[in-house]
């Protein structure tokens, strides 16, 4: 199904694959010890932290897009060719990218569970994360320059494609944290 996807969308889909497949790798030998582990004395998110923002996170976006694809697809707003960031968008999705260079404030509603079982907290991730394609599968036939609502930032508005390729960055993000909490001194080896 995803290989009649667009190329612009393909690249996005490619990229929730890529995800997916790097938090397995970073979790696939950790007990529930490890993953809940907190560097900096615990100022700083575990790895079960981290999966556990990122899936809040999605589903947070993924329910202001979905009433976007809602509405574009009852106004019949086609897909016209490739979608563009836009210029805040593109700016956000940048600082979004690892290395990571500014700690951002966390909005509450996506703050993570002090300590999860790593099994649940990888399950709510790669369940988000098909929620993502299969969102991302389903409007591919849309204009995705029709915009949502941020839902953590009032005010703003963002496009569709946008909201995919910060879904996409910001896993990128937190995998880049996860990898470094892996390498932190004192992380608890075997």
């Amino acid at each position: 199904m995803c290989e009649a996807l667009p190329t612009d969308l393909l690249e996005v889909h490619e990229q929730l694959d890529a995800a997916d497949r790097e938090a397995r790798s970073l979790v696939v030998d950790l007990d529930d010890a490890q993953a809940n582990w907190q560097p900096d004395g615990g100022a700083a998110w575990s790895i079960a932290q981290c999966l556990d923002h990122l899936a809040a996170a999605n589903a947070t976006y993924l329910m202001a897009m979905e009433e976007a694809v809602d509405r574009a697809r009852a106004r019949g707003r086609l897909r016209r060719g490739p979608a563009r960031p836009g210029v805040f968008a593109a700016l956000f999705l940048r600082s979004l990218e690892p290395p990571v260079r500014r700690k951002t404030r966390n909005p509450g509603i996506v703050t993570p569970t002090s300590a999860l079982p790593l099994a649940e907290a990888l399950s709510r991730f790669l369940r988000s994360q098909d929620g993502a394609r299969r969102l991302l599968v389903s409007a591919a036939d849309l204009d995705l320059a029709a915009r949502f609502a941020n839902p953590f930032v009032p005010g703003i508005r963002l496009r569709l494609h946008a909201g995919f390729l910060i879904l996409a960055a910001h896993g990128r993000r937190h995998l880049w944290q996860m990898r470094r909490v892996r390498g932190a001194p004192g992380f608890p080896h075997r």
